[in-house]
C-alpha cells in the first residue's frame, strides 16, 4: 500500500489545538447538558411528587370508600397538576377510577412502581417512555392516615401520570444550542490555533535557513533572538553553537593555508637544489663503474635516493596546485586507444606483463597529459603492488547526462585488504605500514583522484570476483575545462 507523506508540523500543530479545544467544547457541553436536564426534570419531579403529596394528604375521604367517592377523589386531584396538567388513576382494593374517565389505568404505570409504592408509605416516582418514546414522569402515593405517631395505610393508592414533553424540548433545544454553538466555536478557535502555529514555526523556520546556511558554508549566519522561552533559548544554543564552528573553521582553514604553503615553499626550495644534486649523481654514476665497490655502492644508493625526493618534491608541487585549485586542464581530442598505447609503451609495459581490451573509434576531450599520469599511476601501481598480468580495458558507454568513458585496470594480485579500500586514495597512505622504504611516496593514487576529479569524473576501488584489485575510471567524454 502507498504510504501517505507525513503531516507537516503546522498542520499537527493545528489540528493538536482543534482536537483540544474540540475536547473541552464537547466536555464542557456535555457536563452542562448533564447537569441542566438533571435540574429541569429534578424541579419537575419534585414539584409534581410535593404537589400529589399536599392535595392528597388534605383529601377528607370515609372508609371503606365506594366507586363513586374513589372518582371524585381522582377527579379533585386531577384538577390541580403541577407544574403540568395529570392523570390521575386511583386504586382501592378492586376498585378503578381514573380522571380522565378511561381506561381506568395506564400502559406506563410499572410493576416496579407499584411495588415500590407498596414497600413505601411515602410514595415513589419513575421516569418512563410510553410506545412512541414519549417522556412521562409516573408518581405512586398511598393515602394514609396518622394514629398515635404513626401513618396507616387507607388502602387507597393515588398514580399521577405527568408528560415531560416541554421538559424534553427544552433538553433538546440545549442539546442542538450546543450543536450549533460547536462549529462556530472550532471555526473561532482556528484563528488562535493558527497565530499559534505562526508563533512556533517562524523560529523554527528561521533555524532551517540559519542550518541551510550554514551546510552551504556562510559560517557567519546567526538567528535574531526573540523573547525567553524555550525556542528563544534553542536559537541562542544556536547562535552560541554557530559561532564555536565558525572559530573552529578559521582556525583549521588558516592551519591548513600555512600547511600548503609551507608544502608549497618547500617543494620550491629544494626543486632547485635537486636539480643540481641529480646532474651531479648522474656524473657519479658515469663513473662507479672506475671505483671501489664500496664506493660505487654508496654513490649508486645516493643517486636512487636523490630520485626517489626528486619524485616526491614533484608530486608534494602537484599536490600544492591542486589544492590551491590552480591546476588548469589543457584540452585536446585523442583517440583513446592510442593514448592508452603510448602511456604503455613509454614506459616498456607493452609485454606480456600487460593485457589490453582497447576497441578502436573511442575519441574523447580531454587532457592528455593528464591522463598520462592518471593511466601510468593506476598500473605502476599495479605493476608493483598486484600481480601480472594487468590487464587495460575502455570502453564507451551512454548515459542521461552524455556518453562517458570507462577505464579499468585490474591486477591478478590478492587484492586489497577491507580495512584498507576506505583509504586507498589518503595521502602518504601505504597499505603495509613496514614499507616506509618503498619506492612510492605514497601520493601517487592521491594525484592520480585528483586528475580524475578535475576531468569531472570518479575513480574507484575494489577487488575482483576472481581476486585482484580493479580501479574503475568513470569520467564524461567530453570534459569541460
Amino acid at each position: 500500500m502507498r504510504r501517505l507523506p507525513p503531516l507537516g508540523l503546522r498542520t499537527r500543530l493545528i489540528a493538536a489545538f482543534l482536537l483540544v479545544a474540540a475536547i473541552c467544547a464537547v466536555s464542557t457541553a456535555a457536563l452542562t447538558y448533564r447537569q441542566a436536564r438533571r435540574a429541569v426534570l429534578t424541579q419537575s419531579q419534585d414539584t409534581a411528587v410535593s404537589t400529589l403529596r399536599d392535595q392528597l394528604e388534605g383529601q377528607g375521604m370515609s372508609l371503606p370508600m365506594d366507586r363513586q367517592q374513589l372518582q371524585r377523589l381522582v377527579n379533585d386531584l386531577g384538577k390541580r397538576g403541577k407544574p403540568h396538567s395529570w392523570v390521575v388513576y386511583g386504586e382501592y382494593g378492586t376498585l378503578r377510577a381514573s380522571s380522565n374517565g378511561t381506561p381506568t389505568t395506564s400502559a406506563v404505570l410499572t410493576e416496579k412502581l407499584r411495588d415500590q409504592v407498596a414497600a413505601n408509605p411515602h410514595g415513589a416516582f419513575q421516569r418512563v417512555e410510553d410506545g412512541r418514546g414519549e417522556p412521562y414522569l409516573t408518581i405512586g402515593m398511598p393515602a394514609v392516615f396518622t394514629r398515635g405517631g404513626s401513618r396507616e395505610p387507607t388502602g387507597v393508592t393515588v398514580y399521577a401520570v405527568m408528560p415531560l414533553t416541554s421538559e424534553q424540548q427544552t433538553v433538546d433545544a440545549m442539546v442542538e444550542a450546543a450543536k450549533q454553538g460547536a462549529v462556530p466555536g472550532l471555526a473561532i478557535s482556528l484563528v488562535p490555533a493558527l497565530l499559534a502555529a505562526r508563533s512556533v514555526l517562524r523560529p523554527v523556520r528561521d533555524m532551517r535557513r540559519a542550518a541551510q546556511n550554514l551546510g552551504r558554508g556562510r559560517l557567519d549566519t546567526r538567528i535574531t533572538v526573540r523573547g525567553a522561552d524555550e525556542l528563544a533559548g534553542l536559537a541562542r544554543t544556536f547562535n552560541e553553537t554557530a559561532g564555536a564552528l565558525e572559530e573552529s573553521v578559521t582556525e583549521l582553514r588558516e592551519a591548513e593555508a600555512r600547511a600548503r604553503r609551507f608544502a608549497a615553499d618547500v617543494s620550491h626550495e629544494l626543486r632547485t637544489p635537486l636539480a643540481g644534486m641529480l646532474a651531479v649523481t648522474e656524473v657519479l654514476d658515469e663513473d662507479a663503474a672506475g671505483l671501489d665497490p664500496d664506493t660505487a655502492k654508496a654513490l649508486r644508493l645516493i643517486s636512487a635516493e636523490t630520485g626517489k625526493l626528486a619524485v616526491l618534491v614533484e608530486d608534494l608541487m602537484e599536490i600544492s596546485r591542486f589544492d590551491a585549485r590552480a591546476a588548469e586542464l589543457n584540452l585536446d581530442d585523442v583517440d583513446v586507444a592510442e593514448a592508452v598505447g603510448k602511456t604503455l609503451e613509454r614506459r616498456r609495459w607493452d609485454d606480456d606483463r600487460v593485457t589490453t581490451d582497447l576497441p578502436g573509434g573511442i575519441r574523447a576531450r580531454l587532457d592528455p597529459r593528464r591522463f598520462d599520469v592518471v593511466l601510468a599511476n593506476l598500473v605502476g601501481n599495479a605493476l608493483r603492488h598486484g600481480g601480472t598480468p594487468v590487464r587495460v580495458a575502455v570502453r564507451a558507454q551512454e548515459h542521461p547526462g552524455g556518453p562517458r568513458l570507462l577505464l579499468e585496470v585490474a591486477d591478478s594480485g590478492p587484492g586489497i585488504a577491507e580495512e584498507v579500500l576506505p583509504h586507498i586514495f589518503d595521502r602518504f597512505f601505504k597499505a603495509d605500514a613496514s614499507r616506509a622504504r618503498s619506492a612510492g611516496s605514497g601520493l601517487g593514487l592521491a594525484i592520480t583522484l585528483e586528475n580524475v576529479r578535475l576531468h569531472g569524473g570518479t575513480l574507484t576501488a575494489a577487488n575482483g570476483p576472481d581476486g585482484g584489485a580493479v580501479f574503475t575510471l568513470d569520467m564524461p567524454l567530453e570534459a569541460s575545462a
